[in-house]
């Protein structure tokens, strides 16, 4: 089967990504900066899965597509939608219909993601284990969605900030008559906490951008640019 993984982003502005973060640290530039390195070490970890389209969808106001260095294999879209739920279906919806016949999506929250989750995740849809697999996050949402139809009520009336992103999907979903999956859970960067939790997991030197700017700004200098 023909797999296609979506990823989620935006470009890395300050006052626009990260604003948990950016409060945590007291700088918006500090949350900027490590968004950016999440999301070049999340599409670093993306370019190891073989026989996988990448699709990034930026969410855009208009624009043009950031300057920010891709992979070669990188296939670039827009987002489109009034919400999250919105974006995610429509996104969906233009992989499928691109000639991809299982599908994942991921944010650019989670740098140090083991591809291995990813792969587990299109081996369910393939052998037609599940309908909809979700990676749970442990703030209540989650860090991955895989799908090989899009059911339009399944991204409806979500309340995406809250803490129950994730049950209230897997509640749809089973409404929606699709059998479901759960894979490990994993942890987001969206707090100092979260930051902090990602400096001591074993797969934190998977992400080496993020990693080098989290031991510096966690030390207290979030006025000062690294160099890396």
């Amino acid at each position: 089967m023909t797999r296609g993984l979506i990823i989620f982003a935006r470009e890395p502005r300050p006052g626009t990504v990260k604003t948990r973060l950016a409060r945590d640290l007291g700088s918006h530039r500090a949350a900027t900066d490590l968004y950016a390195a999440m999301l070049t070490d999340v599409l670093a970890s993306a370019a190891t899965l073989e026989d996988t389209r990448l699709l990034l969808f930026w969410a855009l106001n208009g624009g043009a597509a950031p300057a920010f260095p891709t992979p070669p294999r990188l296939e670039l879209f827009e987002q489109q939608g009034h919400d999250l739920g919105e974006r995610m279906a429509h996104a969906f919806e233009s992989a499928l219909a691109s000639g991809c016949e299982t599908c994942c999506i991921i944010g650019s929250d989670a740098p140090d993601l083991p591809p291995e989750y990813i792969r587990q995740a299109f081996c369910l849809l393939e052998r037609d284990e599940a309908e909809a697999v979700f990676g749970p996050a442990d703030d209540g949402g989650y860090y991955l969605l895989g799908l090989r139809r899009v059911p339009q009520r399944l991204f409806q009336e979500i309340a995406w900030s809250s803490a129950e992103v994730l049950q209230t999907s897997l509640e749809r979903a089973r409404l929606c008559g699709l059998r479901t999956a759960l894979l490990p859970p994993w942890r987001d960067i969206d707090t100092r906490d979260d930051l902090e939790a990602f400096q001591e997991r074993p797969t934190r030197h998977t992400a080496p951008s993020t990693l080098a700017l989290a031991q510096h700004y966690l030390k207290g200098n979030a006025t000062s640019c690294p160099t890396i």
